[in-house]
């Protein structure tokens, strides 16, 4: 049985849905096929997560473990956005965030962690945070002209098929990068970090998902290519970011735009490198063993580079269908910097709208991933070491972290929905004498 951690959670949550409806009915336009265009904008989400998993088999248990007893965890995350145009092709937004909540083990236990709502940094009360705050110029450079439609991060306007966009200030490195139309918002579809974004793309950020930094798009009729500059936290899965770029991650990715039996699709290439000071986990043991103590790569930390690749796919198949799949790779001899320990991984599936079943606006999703770590990772972990979000206290039978995830969302109105998910996870923390673990969501959406 789904239990909330306080029962002022769940009155928060129903009196923020019920402000939300108010919000959206006042906030409704006339359809139109040409929005208006927007000097400035307000408009708002909250979200609302509740996950359990049964008891699982584990005949041991570490500092970083999932608990392998009955657990149930929620998290409350509400979003006001706030959007102005101070002169033609400029926007300057503000996200105003308030979260509340836990996940399992506050997030520790599974590479691929389940929910993308929870962040790293847990709390039982409320608290607020500016998570982004940015500003982004558009250069129109010729084309078609293009309706852009109202939401969030964007004022409605248009905009010509080739243009050139500029941001930069506090952001998410992953708003810009490692996009994917089908599996990327888990408010909306997909919950697991490793469906949702590459588990291999090690994206600079602070314990939030957030950073500092910049990104120039340049869009010519059937490609795009992007390149950016994002700050690394001060020591690898911080709370607080480097001060002066000292340590930082530089990242680019091509997108092609194509046509299949008169599809539409996508292909996108990531490259990145992270630079700044992490320890290498062969060092690590090695300290280790000559002090007969247990490693950890916080006493070996050396200014080196890391680099990664993701590739990146989606393809429409019908109306209502499409299917995605992303593969990356990181180099595993360093630690994991800001997101998760994974080396080498990959995810695919699909996503299928409900007008079958007379529900166009339904979406249902089925997807498996599988990721591993390197070899000198391993030999870490099983001496008993510690990453960001894994570390049993052992390893002594390893096996690839694997599993499927599926859920349907239920538009109820056009301002909320209720998901169902569920998730069966293999070799948790990539530990064959653990799990298999099952894992139960129910999410309401509500934005205006």
């Amino acid at each position: 049985m789904m239990i909330l951690r306080s029962g002022r959670c769940g009155a928060l949550a129903a009196a923020l849905l019920c402000g939300l409806a108010r919000a959206g009915s006042l906030c409704a336009q006339t359809d139109s096929n040409a929005p208006q265009p927007e000097d400035w904008a307000v408009h708002g989400q909250l979200t609302f997560v509740e996950q359990f998993h049964p008891s699982f088999t584990s005949p041991y248990s570490g500092a970083n473990s999932l608990n392998p007893g009955n657990r149930g965890n929620e998290t409350v995350a509400i979003d006001l956005f706030t959007g102005a145009r101070p002169w033609d092709g400029a926007e300057i937004w503000a996200d105003s965030a308030v979260y509340q909540g836990f996940g399992f083990d506050n997030t520790l236990g599974l590479a691929a962690f389940s929910s993308g709502e929870a962040y790293k940094v847990g709390s039982s009360p409320p608290y607020f945070r500016l998570q982004r705050l940015f500003f982004r110029q558009t250069v129109d450079l010729g084309g078609d002209e293009e309706a852009i439609d109202p939401g969030a991060f964007q004022l409605a306007g248009t905009q010509t098929a080739d243009h050139l966009i500029f941001t930069a200030g506090k952001i998410a490195a992953v708003d810009i990068f490692d996009t994917n139309d089908y599996a990327h918002d888990p408010s909306k579809d997909f919950l697991n970090w490793a469906v949702i974004d590459s588990g291999a793309y090690d994206y600079a950020a602070d314990s939030w998902g957030y950073t500092y930094g910049g990104a120039l798009e340049w869009t010519q009729d059937w490609w795009t290519l992007r390149a950016g500059i994002f700050d690394l936290s001060k020591v690898p899965n911080e709370r607080h970011l480097e001060t002066g770029f000292r340590e930082f991650e530089l990242v680019a990715e091509g997108e092609e735009r194509h046509k299949w039996l008169g599809r539409d699709g996508k292909l996108k290439l990531l490259l990145y490198m992270n630079r700044g000071d992490m320890g290498a986990y062969n060092d690590a043991v090695a300290l280790a063993e000559g002090t007969a103590g247990v490693p950890s790569t916080a006493l070996v930390r050396d200014y080196r580079s890391r680099p990664g690749i993701v590739l990146n796919f989606q393809q429409e198949i019908a109306d209502d269908l499409g299917v995605f799949a992303r593969a990356g790779w990181n180099d595993g001899s360093e630690e994991a910097y800001d997101f998760t320990e994974i080396n080498r991984g990959f995810s695919g599936g699909v996503s299928l709208k409900g007008a079958e079943w007379n529900s166009r606006d339904d979406t249902v999703g089925a997807a498996y991933f599988i990721e591993g770590i390197s070899t000198a990772a391993q030999r870490y972990f099983a001496d008993g070491g510690l990453g960001i979000l894994i570390g049993d206290g052992r390893l002594p039978h390893y096996g690839l972290e694997n599993g499927i995830e599926t859920y349907y969302s239920a538009r109820i109105t056009d301002w909320f929905a209720a998901s169902a998910d569920y998730q069966l996870v293999v070799n948790p923390a990539y530990n064959a004498d653990r799990g298999p673990v099952s894992i139960f969501s129910a999410r309401l959406h509500a934005e205006f």
